[in-house]
């Protein structure tokens, strides 16, 4: 190997966690990549120790054309491995050049990148970036102690800004840096940004004509300047706000949002008194670990799935929205469910409903036979509710039969007799079940001396006496 790109190479291996490589070094290293094979997923791995590598077993890579070797380099994507390839020769180096397509920066690809200086970090990054001249995905996911300078940064996103396809920057520079001023606008297809504050944006020169996607993760901004941005994405589809800070103005505390183009809207880990969402065209909306007062949808009834996971509302209004819904995703939702109820009750196209943590009582009667009644066309089911001995009504008895369920799931805060039971009620009203998944609370009974123990005894005597009759139908259990 020619002994200038040997010189060349060694330093950057060195910063990223390696010795200075001489030729019989390099010459390993390239016998090594050598022996890189395809796994499941299209994921690249070393087959085993090179120095035991059968070549009759291994896809030679020298035989293969660069753009190929640049096709496998961006499966690959983490920057440490494409550095480590790149140096092995001239040819490898010519790939990353010329035909790196994907380079991934991130401490869970390697958790080595919190032990060397930040400035020897931007010096490795930004060697590696200004190898490439077509890089259309680019991801710098660095989490603490890790803090980048604005000026590298800038550096990268000019750089690449005629050609990325798809950025994902989530982590803190040392100063302020608005990433939606210097990355490229007119390419761009999905953007997510972290750890940052948008303190400008205008309607005039944050356009991005093709952005489908946008992700905000702890990200500052205003209720304003958030609308302004979205007005200037006039095909995007995908909308994620995670744990972000915005800033509202008025008197309530209210956040408005439109984006008529919106197809997918997901929110988590936010406190805000009032949301109202304006998009025609929305299919999905995702709400987790949120505080809401109130959450309005305005949509053209296009509405397909509902998800909520440990939100607290006191009024969720989606309109006449659930005409098209069939998926019904609910888990530990604090709200006053027959106002929920009502909001589903419409929803006759309804596929899958997920009702988890739900209590029943007299004033709140969302049952299975509430369920089978309302909606015919269920595919797949999953209730869990509060079996009390003693009580009245029983929330899994049901008359009809629940003809179209093929996944069944049920779960109970107490495991007893009277559970097994009511899961053989259940298994006899349901004639097309292929899958059931019983669950249970077992770890409640570690560690108590007065825990019942001959309870879950004959509940799994039960359950066996079950899996006996209905032997047509898979019965998996999942315990807690």
């Amino acid at each position: 190997m020619n002994a200038e790109l040997i010189g060349a190479d060694e330093s950057a291996e060195a910063r990223l966690g390696h010795a200075p490589l001489g030729a019989g070094a390099f010459a390993d290293l390239h016998r090594f990549s050598s022996s890189l094979l395809f796994c499941d997923g299209g994921r690249l791995l070393p087959s085993r120790d090179a120095s035991g590598v059968n070549s009759s077993e291994i896809t030679d890579m020298d035989g293969l054309p660069v753009e190929v070797i640049g096709n496998i380099l961006s499966h690959l994507g983490a920057a440490r491995d494409v550095v480590i390839a790149s140096a092995t020769c001239r040819k490898w180096r010519e790939a990353v050049r010329r035909h790196l397509h994907t380079l991934s920066v991130s401490d869970t690809d390697w958790p080595g990148y919190r032990e060397h200086r930040t400035e020897d970090l931007e010096v490795i990054i930004t060697q590696t970036i200004m190898q490439t001249s077509s890089l259309e995905d680019l991801s710098i996911c660095l989490g603490p102690p890790i803090t980048l300078s604005a000026a590298p940064v800038v550096a990268w996103l000019m750089y690449t800004r005629e050609s990325l396809r798809f950025l994902n920057y989530n982590m803190q520079t040392k100063s302020h840096l608005n990433i939606l001023e210097r990355c490229g606008k007119q390419r761009l297809e999905g953007l997510t940004l972290g750890c940052t504050m948008i303190a400008h944006v205008d309607s005039v020169n944050y356009k991005f004509p093709v952005l489908r996607s946008l992700t905000l993760s702890r990200v500052s901004i205003t209720a304003v300047r958030l609308n302004l941005l979205l007005s200037g994405c006039p095909k995007l589809e995908s909308l994620s706000i995670c744990r972000a800070d915005i800033g509202l103005t008025g008197s309530t505390a209210a956040m408005d949002l439109c984006s008529p183009s919106l197809r997918t809207f997901a929110l988590e880990g936010m406190d805000v008194e009032q949301i109202v969402l304006e998009a025609d065209k929305l299919e999905s909306l995702s709400l987790k670990d949120c505080r809401l007062d109130h959450f309005e949808l305005l949509s053209k009834g296009s509405l397909r799935a509902l998800k909520i996971d440990d939100v607290s509302m006191v009024q969720l209004d989606i309109g006449d929205s659930t005409d098209l819904l069939e998926v019904v995703d609910v888990k530990d939702f604090n709200i006053m469910w027959p106002k929920f109820y009502d909001v589903i009750s419409k929803a006759s196209k309804l596929k899958s409903l997920r009702v988890w943590g739900l209590t029943i009582d007299g004033d709140e009667n969302l049952d299975l036979e509430t369920i089978a009644v309302s909606f015919p066309k269920l595919q797949r089911l999953a209730v869990n509710y509060d079996l009390v001995d003693g009580v009245n009504h029983n929330p899994f008895l049901v008359s009809v039969l629940l003809e179209r369920v093929v996944w069944l799931e049920l779960g109970s805060t107490v495991i007893n007799e009277l559970y097994a039971e009511c899961i053989g009620a259940v298994l006899e009203r349901c004639p097309s079940l292929e899958k059931l998944v019983v669950h249970g609370p077992i770890s409640e009974a570690i560690g108590r001396d007065d825990y019942p123990i001959h309870q879950i005894a004959k509940f799994t005597t039960s359950l066996v006496n079950l899996m006996r009759r209905f032997s047509d139908v898979e019965i998996d259990f999942e315990y807690r």
